[in-house]
């Protein structure tokens, strides 16, 4: 199985994608860049489209996308959850198969603790995957933790599914 995650965002979009056939092999990872001088529906509009290309090009079985969670730059918010709605839709019209983790849920599949520091999780991105170095940039390895996520949590639990 394909499973593309996804770390939301509306200035970066990280995505993963793995395939658990090949003992969660990674397929490819990076980000999805929008200009800040761009106006928010033209930064959502370059979300989609990006996203699009990625679902045309690997044909990912599942999505697993990032729920929210706001500590620091409340102001940011509304943005994020904006581009957050533009990513969980295009999944849903392009995969059909989309599933919401919390940053506690990948912490606790990935590492065991969900209160794991971003350098423990960053160990076990490159480790779990067999990489030789830990994928930048921090929102790409993001990503692949929340493909990683699902690949341990949805054999188990389907119900986290939109």
């Amino acid at each position: 199985m394909r499973i593309l995650g996804i770390d939301p965002g509306y200035a970066i979009v990280g995505f993963g994608i793995i395939d658990t056939h090949r003992n969660n092999a990674v397929v490819d990872y990076g980000v999805i860049e929008t200009p800040k001088e761009d106006s928010l529906p033209i930064r959502l509009q370059r979300i989609e489209e990006s996203l699009r290309v990625l679902f045309e090009r690997y044909k990912p079985d599942e999505v697993a996308v990032e729920e929210l969670f706001f500590f620091h730059n409340q102001t940011t918010a509304i943005p994020v959850a904006e581009a957050r709605g533009v990513i969980v839709l295009t999944s849903q019209k392009y995969c059909g198969r989309t599933f919401e983790y919390t940053p506690i849920q990948i912490k606790q599949a990935l590492t065991g603790n969900g209160r794991a520091d971003k350098k423990q999780m960053q160990f076990m991105v490159k480790s779990v995957l067999g990489l030789s170095s830990i994928p930048k940039p921090d929102d790409a390895a993001d990503a692949l933790a929340v493909a990683l996520c699902h690949s341990q949590i949805n054999p188990m639990l389907n119900s986290n599914m939109i």
